[in-house]
This record gives structure tokens, C-alpha cells and sequence, in this order.
């Protein structure tokens, strides 16, 4: 993983991003990658560790990297109605219909990934976090 991780920041950073806009564009994959998992256990099992890998080798600090992956982690649960907690259940008793399931996780997960990314990290920097 660590040379995957080194190859993959590697070519991040010879594209000339900063290692905020290489971070914000790994956050957002991370997160919207969540559609292709089925749980939220397998999308952190399978990708924490190695978008952590990366964004530590392009230069985001670890424990923002860190802490922000994990939290986003949570994040991204309303994305789908197989994606954790409640929703296979709420899904599977027909309280909402798959269509306006994804509409809604996608509109309410875009919201809090704005929030997030947003005020969160410029709270984060004024506290000095990073």
C-alpha cells in the first residue's frame, strides 16, 4: 500500500496542486466513492488507509488527514439506502423509494460535505489545527 500510496501522491502533486486542493479533490472522492460499496464498514476497510497514505504523501497534515477522513466517514452514510445504520430498514419497509433515497443522500451529503469543507476547515485553521 505505501507504494501505491508514494506513486499515487506523487502524481498528485507533479500535477501542481497544493496540498489543500489535492486533499479537498481526495475528500470528495473518498466520499462519493461510497456509491460503489455495499456498507460503510467495507468503504473504510477498503479505502481509509490507503487515501490517508495518500494524502499524508502530498502533504496534508496527518492528524487533519486523519481526523477528517473519519469524520467524513460518517458523512457519507445518507448516500445510500444500503449504506449503514437504519437505512436498509427504513429503505426496505418502503418509507422512500430508491430514486429520491439517492437524490436526497446526494443533495444532504453535498450540504454536509460543504459545511465540512468549508467552515469547518477554516475553523479548524483559525483554531490552528493546520
Amino acid at each position: 500500500m505505501t507504494t501505491v500510496a508514494n506513486y499515487v501522491g506523487t502524481l498528485i502533486s507533479s500535477a501542481g496542486f497544493s496540498w489543500l486542493t489535492a486533499f479537498t479533490i481526495l475528500v470528495i472522492i473518498y466520499v462519493y466513492s461510497h456509491y460503489a460499496f455495499a456498507s460503510v464498514t467495507a468503504h473504510i476497510s477498503a479505502m481509509y488507509a490507503a487515501f490517508l497514505s495518500v494524502a499524508t504523501v502530498v502533504g496534508t497534515p496527518p492528524l487533519l488527514a486523519a481526523i477528517a477522513l473519519a469524520a467524513l466517514s460518517n458523512i457519507m452514510i445518507p448516500l445510500t439506502h444500503y449504506g449503514g445504520g437504519a437505512a436498509p430498514i427504513l429503505y426496505g419497509a418502503g418509507f422512500v423509494s430508491q430514486n429520491k433515497w439517492w437524490q436526497l443522500g446526494f443533495i444532504i451529503t453535498t450540504v454536509n460535505l460543504i459545511i465540512w469543507l468549508g467552515i469547518g476547515s477554516m475553523w479548524w485553521h483559525i483554531i490552528g489545527f493546520w
